[in-house]
């Protein structure tokens, strides 16, 4: 339920943008992320803080395209969200030496200290890879294709991202099953 709440505000941006245009989808979006906060809320007694942070930067963003009527600003949103992501993972690597992955998932996971710093990386990796593109079709494609890259290329990029973890991490977590029914 809880993943199905972050994509309704990123399909009705879509349906709306396809149907009447810039503004009025940005204003949806704007008003879906808002409502999307409140639900998360309400639901779950708790928003996290890549959900506060999110729904800022969409709230911001997109007030500031529905107000200029150009996509552009929701464009570099979604670059400096993967720049903010990437940055923020190789910083708790490098430079306090704790991957931000490990503190993340711990409870779920437990695994050697080289396997969370690779995991780290190749998400940071993914971030850069996002922004990276991002900027490629911001700048070289129409609108339309953009659009269509942030709602099906990112959410795929996404899904192939979260499988390759679960086959990276897959000799760990048969290895850990093991254990635990020994």
């Amino acid at each position: 339920m809880k993943q199905l709440l972050e994509f309704i505000p990123l399909i009705l941006f879509f349906l709306v943008y396809k149907l009447y245009g810039v503004q009025p989808a940005a204003i949806t979006l704007v008003v879906a992320t808002v409502a999307q906060l409140i639900a998360l809320k309400v639901l779950y007694q708790h928003i996290e803080k890549k959900q506060w942070v999110m729904g800022g930067a969409v709230v911001f963003f997109g007030l500031l395209t529905a107000y200029f009527n150009d996509l552009e600003f929701l464009k570099w949103k979604v670059t400096i969200i993967n720049a903010l992501f990437a940055g923020v993972l190789l910083v708790s690597q490098f430079a306090f030496k704790k991957p931000l992955v490990q503190a993340l998932l711990r409870k779920e996971l437990s695994l050697p200290p080289t396997v969370w710093a690779k995991l780290n990386l190749l998400w940071a990796g993914f971030f850069l890879l996002c922004m990276g593109i991002n900027i490629i079709i911001s700048i070289y494609f129409s609108d339309d294709a953009w659009a269509n890259f942030k709602v099906f290329g990112l959410t795929g990029l996404s899904l192939v991202a979260v499988l390759a973890s679960g086959v990276y991490l897959y000799p760990y977590l048969k290895e850990q099953e093991q254990q635990n029914g020994k």
